[in-house]
Parts: C-alpha cells; sequence; structure tokens
C-alpha cells in the first residue's frame, strides 16, 4: 500500500518531473522540479496554500517522479506529459481552435502558396498564425493576384497552359514559360512580404521599376506600379506598432471573481498581425506569474511560429530554462521580457487593457444571458446550472442518452456525461428519458461531491411536452419535494431548434442572442448522444464469436481473420490449422474448436 509520508523520505535531492494521482489513478497534476525532494515536500506541509492547491492535495491518493539530468529536460517532459494527460489542476489551453497559418511548400521547384492549419515538418515555410481567417484568405488571393504564382495544389506537366494563365492571373511554370530563378525571385518577395519586411519589398519593386523605365520596358514597369499600390493598400490594414523588433508576443493577463483572461498579440515585422484570447474558470486564486508560466508552456509547446520574444508584465519563476528550451526549438536565441518602461511597457498594457475589456465583455454576455433567462422562465433565481438530456437509438437499439451542462451561461463540455440504457427494452424514448434522469438526480442526492456536482437549477429537455412530462415524472419519483423547473427544446420540421416550451406547451419568447445559446446547447448534447450511440454500434458491429473465447485478445482476433478470412473458415479449421497462425498455442485452438 503507498504511504504519502513514507514515500516522501524516499524522494531524491535531483531535478525531474513529479505526478500526482487521486485514488482512481487517474493524473491530477504535473510538475517539474530542480529537486524533487524539496518541491513535493512543499504540498504536504501544513503551510499557506491557495483553495485550488488545497483541493488538489485532498485528492492526491499516491505521487510518482522521474528523474532527469537536468531542469531543461524536465521543462520537456513535463510539458508534453500535460500535453498528453491534461491534468486537471494545471494550467490547459482548452480552447481546441485552430488557426490559420500561410504555407509556402520551399521543396517544390515552383513553390505554391496556400491557407492551411496544420503543420507539418515538411521543410515548408509557415506565417502566422492568423488570428482572423478571413485575412489569412486576404492575404493569399492578394499575393496569387499580384505575383502570379501557380493556384493548382499540385504542379504537373500540361500539354497547354490553364485559365489563369490566359487571363493573366499566373505565369504558367507548368508550361517552362517562367524559370525556376524567376520564380524563386518572386517567392523570396513574397516571403519578405508576409515576414513584414515592407520597406525593403518597396524599395526593391522601386529600383526595379525605374530600370525598366529606363529600358523603356513601360509594360514591366506598369505591373509593378500596380504591384507597390496594392502592397500599399495592405500595408495600411495592418495595426502599426512603436516595436522595432521584427517578431514578439505579448501577453496580458486579466482576472475577475470567476474566471481568468489571457491575451495575446502577433507583432511581426513592427506591425500586430492578429491578436487571441482564452478563458480559465478553475486558476482565480493562483497567481498572475505562475499562470503565465503555465500559459507559455503549453502555447509554445507545437508552435511553429515562436517569437524572438516575448513580453510579459512580470518575471516567471522559470524564466530562464523556458528561454533556454524556447531557444532551441526556434534554433536562436528568445528572450522572455517584462519592461519597465517606454513603448513596450505601453504595449503590454495595451494587451493587459484588452484582457480586461474582452474578459468584461464575456462576462456581461453570460450575465445577460443568465437575467434573460431568468425572466423568460419566471424562475426565483438566477439560472447557473442547466443541464439537457437527449435519448438516441436505431428501433431499440443500442439505447443511450447523454447528458450537457450550461455552468454560468457556458456550456462545459468536460461536464457531459453518457448513459446506457439499463431498464428499458423497446422503443420508449419518454421511459429512457425518465431513467437516465432518476439515475442522474439520484448521483447528486447521495454525493454531492461526486462527478456529477450539484443538483441542477433548471432541466432542459431536447423535446416538447413528452420530454417534460417524463422528467417531471422522473423527479417526483426520486423525491415528492424536489423542484427543479423543466422546460422543452423544441425543433421544427428541418430539425433546426424552433422555441424554449414550458410545461403548459406554451413557446416562450427569447431573443436572438439566447436562441443562438440554446441552439448551440441542443446541438451539443445531441452530439454528445449520437456519438455514443456509434461508438457502441460500430463496437458491436465488428464484435463476432472470437470475442467470448477466453485467451483471444484483439491481436490474435484479426491474426485468425486475417489467416482464414472469416469465422466460418476458423470453425473448420482443426487444431494444427489453428496452431499455425502466430500466438495460437495447442490450449488455444482447443478452446476455439470447444
Amino acid at each position: 500500500m503507498f504511504s504519502i509520508e513514507a514515500e516522501l523520505k524516499k524522494l531524491p535531492n535531483k531535478p525531474g518531473v513529479y505526478i500526482m494521482k487521486d485514488k482512481n489513478d487517474n493524473i491530477i497534476y504535473v510538475g517539474k522540479a530542480i529537486s524533487l525532494k524539496n518541491r513535493v515536500r512543499q504540498y504536504f506541509r501544513k503551510n499557506n496554500k491557495t483553495a485550488r492547491i488545497e483541493k488538489m492535495v485532498s485528492l492526491i491518493d499516491h505521487f510518482e517522479y522521474i528523474v532527469v539530468d537536468n531542469e531543461a529536460e524536465a521543462l520537456i517532459l513535463e510539458c508534453n506529459l500535460i500535453k498528453k494527460n491534461r491534468p486537471k489542476f494545471n494550467v490547459l489551453l482548452k480552447d481546441d481552435k485552430t488557426y490559420p497559418y500561410i504555407k509556402i511548400d520551399l521543396k517544390s521547384d515552383y513553390p505554391g502558396v496556400f491557407i492551411t492549419r496544420k503543420i507539418v515538418n515538411d521543410g515548408s515555410k509557415y506565417f502566422g498564425p492568423y488570428a482572423n481567417p478571413g485575412a489569412a484568405k486576404e492575404m493569399v488571393n492578394f499575393i496569387k493576384e499580384r505575383y502570379k504564382i501557380r493556384q493548382c495544389r499540385n504542379l504537373k506537366q500540361r500539354d497547354r497552359a490553364c485559365l489563369n494563365y490566359h487571363i493573366n492571373k499566373c505565369f504558367a511554370p507548368c508550361m517552362g514559360y517562367i524559370s525556376k530563378e524567376e520564380y524563386r525571385e518572386q517567392i523570396e518577395e513574397i516571403m519578405d512580404l508576409l515576414e513584414g519586411k515592407i520597406g525593403k519589398v518597396v524599395k526593391d519593386l522601386e529600383q526595379q521599376m525605374e530600370e525598366a523605365s529606363k529600358k523603356l520596358d513601360f509594360e514591366k514597369a506598369a505591373y509593378i506600379r500596380d504591384k507597390l499600390q496594392a502592397i500599399g493598400r495592405v500595408s495600411e490594414k495592418q495595426k502599426v506598432s512603436n516595436i522595432s523588433e521584427n517578431s514578439i508576443d505579448v501577453i496580458g493577463i486579466a482576472k475577475s471573481k470567476m474566471q481568468v483572461c489571457i491575451e495575446i498579440f502577433f507583432v511581426r515585422g513592427s506591425k500586430m498581425i492578429g491578436r487571441e484570447h482564452y478563458f480559465y474558470s478553475d486558476l482565480k486564486d493562483m497567481e498572475d506569474k505562475e499562470i503565465l508560466s503555465g500559459f507559455i508552456k503549453q502555447f509554445y509547446l507545437d508552435n511553429p511560429n515562436i517569437p524572438s520574444k516575448i513580453m510579459i508584465r512580470e518575471e516567471i519563476e522559470d524564466k530562464e530554462t523556458i528561454e533556454q528550451w524556447l531557444s532551441t526549438l526556434l534554433g536562436k536565441k528568445v528572450e522572455i521580457k517584462t519592461p519597465k518602461k517606454g513603448e513596450k511597457l505601453r504595449f503590454v498594457e495595451m494587451a493587459e487593457m484588452n484582457s480586461k475589456v474582452t474578459l468584461e465583455n464575456k462576462e456581461k454576455d453570460k450575465n445577460e444571458i443568465l437575467m434573460e433567462l431568468k425572466k423568460v422562465l419566471k424562475l426565483d433565481k438566477l439560472p447557473r446550472k442547466i443541464e439537457t438530456f437527449d435519448i438516441s437509438n436505431i428501433s431499440g437499439e443500442y439505447m443511450v442518452a447523454g447528458m450537457c451542462v450550461m455552468q454560468d451561461g457556458i456550456i462545459k463540455k468536460n461536464l457531459s456525461r453518457r448513459f446506457k440504457i439499463k431498464t428499458v427494452f423497446t422503443q420508449d424514448d419518454p421511459r429512457c428519458m425518465e431513467e437516465v434522469i432518476m439515475r442522474r438526480l439520484k448521483q447528486s442526492i447521495e454525493n454531492p461531491n461526486g462527478g456529477f456536482g450539484t443538483l441542477p437549477d433548471v432541466i432542459f429537455a431536447d423535446g416538447g411536452i413528452t420530454q417534460i412530462r417524463a422528467i417531471q415524472n422522473a423527479i417526483k419519483k426520486v423525491d415528492k419535494n424536489l423542484n427543479i423547473p423543466v422546460f422543452g427544446m423544441v425543433k421544427n420540421d428541418k430539425h433546426q431548434t424552433r422555441a424554449l416550451m414550458d410545461e403548459n406547451r406554451k413557446e416562450l419568447e427569447i431573443s436572438q442572442v439566447l436562441m443562438n445559446v440554446i441552439t448551440n446547447f441542443q446541438d451539443t448534447v445531441h452530439d454528445t448522444a449520437i456519438t455514443y450511440h456509434r461508438k457502441l454500434r460500430d463496437k458491436q458491429i465488428t464484435k463476432s464469436e472470437l470475442d467470448d473465447i477466453e485467451g483471444i485478445g484483439e491481436v490474435k482476433k484479426k491474426a485468425l481473420l486475417k489467416h482464414f478470412g472469416s469465422v466460418a473458415k476458423i470453425k473448420e479449421a482443426s487444431i494444427e490449422e489453428l496452431m499455425q497462425v502466430k500466438g495460437i498455442s495447442k490450449e488455444i485452438a482447443e478452446k476455439i474448436i470447444k
């Protein structure tokens, strides 16, 4: 049996990574340390700890650790373990959105310029990220129009040039109408443009235009003039900063009683090319420097566009180690700066101000949603926790339910739950709903600190009056004194959310903003239920009689089917023939025959 006190005494005074686990062996926190002995012991001392750390420590059942040679190795291992396991008490990038990059496939003789959301180590050059996908698309369209580079994804030799050549939008490298050297000059100019080196591009083009004019090549001079004017228009659309460095990310942080917002500005070539923000609801009692450290490590782990400088307000504890790690990833020096004066400080302040505004706007929107719900549903208090349920099956087969939670106006996907129907054996959605609601409510009544948490303030049904009645019956069966309002989310003939319905079949008038929230809520619970249904159905489809034989796992099952072609052929095989399959012993062969 694991004894925390005994294991603390065994900790080495060496750098490494520690892994905290709960009683179910789930990883709840991963951290790094210069000295495992000193760092891990701190968690179990009776000193002043934040509420978040107190809660984490209360859940620790046992821990593991991995010793490494130095702090840099510990940092890399920590980042990878956090990314893989996503422990609930670490700072995580919970927003799974991917942002577009502009890709130039430099390994090609005639490189193309495309938009991509997937970064691959294939020798291509990536520019971005572009927080606004429209801006990336506009830039690529501008490049293709003004530089006449190829627009086809796969360059092939052709018998004749495509339409783009004939309408003067491509130099037709597929026909050899432009040399590799001339085409590469175009690509070099495009890369300068994407890196924000507008001044260099303009200077070079002005020189080329002057030379073309001297040679009386007015067609070329006019082409360069038009390109210069277009570049000027693109340049004006970018926000100009007073920072002279070419590659900087500026990070600001803001907190409220409910959550934390981190805003990041991307500055390239003295121009801000984009921004992004992330919200965290479980970090409000952490120090800013701790949040920033965790964010930086997660944000840049797989990011191909690491800047040469990262600017933040407070100096973080493991600054030098992170700088060393990022420098190794980038291949040149990366600095984390905390400016104290001048334009750089003002830029950090601007990021912080924007994070505060972003946070205030989100909380304002959230509060307005809750206030409208309270008014429309005629509730006595704000509906801070709303749960919705949906049933999914095909003709009574593989019957399941999905549950989703909206907490403080935000859909919390991590609180979603799935149910396999246990007591209903024919297609009867209301009875299925009744079973699921009873099971769910009993969870909170018997264990309010468990995985389902507290009882909901309101329940939404994915459906109309029939589902509303089923849920109300379930509530009464669990506890006659339990009062949880129930409403239906009704769809139209096109399976689109139409309205909220009360127990009297009355459709409630709501704003378009609230309608969008309800639609998203209904779509989310439907996806949760249908995805689980498909998983069970697909699993059953791939099931065979071999699954019921002791000693036959997935590997042996695949080997047998590959060797014989079907279960029917396996049934006809002798013990000797079965034993020809790798991994099938005489004992297992006899079980198969039996």
